[in-house]
């Protein structure tokens, strides 16, 4: 049986790191006494795949992950034992069960939608300026790991939200393919926005239909 999660993380969990988030996963499933699938060899591993790397600091209610499970059990049943054993700051928002035949989800994933908020004033005009010269921009040049490449092909969508109450806040869509992937911290910097200066919540991920 594979089961497709879709969870928020939020709170101190922001700065648990991919891994970590692997094991407490596992963790959580081991202690609901789910029938996990594992790998064979000498270092049987869990079948737990997350789609897709969350930068720390980063909160998010649009995670999933597909786990493999030796039996057949009625979804509801997994969210409710699973409820029980993680922690605060993981919500489950929907369980469901998927193809066993369907791709690996992380190699379905095609872009990352964001929210950021800004935790210092901004001139929503001149933001809105900046935003508008980089979106009609040919290209950014960034640099990654010593590596120079373009970020403006991996922004597919970038806008300043203005409220009632004059606070204004990004929303964002990233390419997050193999290989292609845009950053919120690297759109933040083009902006000459101060990424410390942000909290950034990733709110949905966008997969091959």
């Amino acid at each position: 049986m594979r089961v497709r999660i879709t969870f928020s993380k939020q709170g101190a969990l922001r700065y648990t790191g991919h891994l970590d988030l692997h094991r407490l996963w596992e963790r959580a499933m081991r202690r609901a006494a789910l029938p996990i699938t594992y790998s064979q060899g000498f270092h049987p591993q869990p079948k737990i795949s997350l789609a897709a790397a969350l930068p720390l600091g980063f909160a998010s209610r649009g995670e999933m992950l597909d786990v493999r499970l030796n039996e057949e059990i009625p979804v509801e049943n997994i969210s409710n034992r699973l409820k029980d054993n993680l922690p605060a700051d993981i919500q489950i928002i929907h369980v469901e069960s998927v193809d066993e035949r369907a791709p690996a989800l992380q190699t379905q994933v095609l872009s990352a939608t964001y929210e950021v908020h800004l935790t210092e004033p901004i001139d929503g005009a001149e933001l809105t300026r900046k935003v508008e010269a980089l979106m009609m921009s040919e290209s950014v040049i960034r640099e990654r790991r010593g590596k120079s490449y373009d970020l403006r092909p991996l922004i597919e969508m970038l806008s300043v939200v203005t409220e009632a109450n004059g606070n204004v806040w990004l929303r964002m869509t990233l390419a997050a393919r193999d290989g292609a992937t845009g950053r919120p911290e690297e759109v933040l910097n083009a902006l000459d926005i101060a990424p410390e200066y942000t909290r950034v919540e990733r709110t949905r991920l966008v997969f091959q239909k």
